[in-house]
């Protein structure tokens, strides 16, 4: 599978006070987009986001294990020393989805606090992993999509609207022993279309073998 982002540029920023006088920082908006041409022609079904955004909001956003990071990460893992903010909310209003996300103070949290106190306009950026397939003349989001996290904050979004783009072309993801692990398969390919009938066997456990012994 592969990562795939998604980038917001229009989000709001909120500072809500506490009963205790302190003041907690947030930011809110659409953070995702179904059933809508993207500019480099992706496409998320809802029933794909509905369903992942279910699981998210369930096994992360609901014990406060949603975390995202400050950046564009390179990988589907949450890097728990880039962490920047936790997400809150994400829910459906028609066919966009809204979240809300708390600015922690981690290090990376105070630089985003910094830059929004500041008049810095940031975005945010979906990160999952998944199968696109050809569809109509455009790349549609598979069943398999699955969310690393509803929102990384990024200082460079460049649209106005949602954009998936794939990154990392050469690379698929697998997830193997609870995370996920990158796999190079440019090689791989070489290998086995060079290899013979009878050797398309032997190709294969050696290149099994390879991959096993990086993990």
């Amino acid at each position: 599978m592969k990562l795939i982002r998604e980038d917001i540029q229009d989000i709001q920023y909120l500072v809500e006070t506490a009963k205790d006088g302190s003041k907690n920082h947030f930011i809110t908006g659409i953070f995702m987009q179904a059933e809508k041409q993207n500019r480099n022609g992706r496409v998320y079904p809802m029933s794909v986001l509905s369903k992942e955004a279910d699981r998210y909001n369930r096994e992360y956003v609901s014990k406060n294990r949603a975390f995202g990071e400050l950046g564009h990460p390179e990988n589907p893992q949450i890097n728990l020393d880039r962490v920047s903010h936790m997400i809150t909310k994400l829910y459906a209003d028609g066919t966009n989805f809204i979240g809300k996300a708390k600015i922690l103070d981690t290090p990376n949290g105070k630089i985003v606090k910094s830059l929004l106190d500041g008049g810095a306009s940031l975005g945010v950026s979906t990160r999952g992993v998944g199968s696109l397939k050809a569809h109509n003349g455009y790349q549609q989001v598979q069943d398999d999509y699955r969310l690393a996290t509803a929102a990384d904050v990024v200082a460079d979004p460049s649209a106005p609207d949602a954009f998936v783009r794939g990154i990392m072309e050469g690379v698929e993801w697998v997830f193997l022993n609870g995370k996920w692990t990158q796999q190079h398969n440019d090689h791989a390919k070489k290998l086995i279309k060079e290899a013979s009938r009878h050797e398309i066997e032997s190709v294969a456990l050696r290149i099994f073998e390879n991959y096993i012994s990086k993990l």
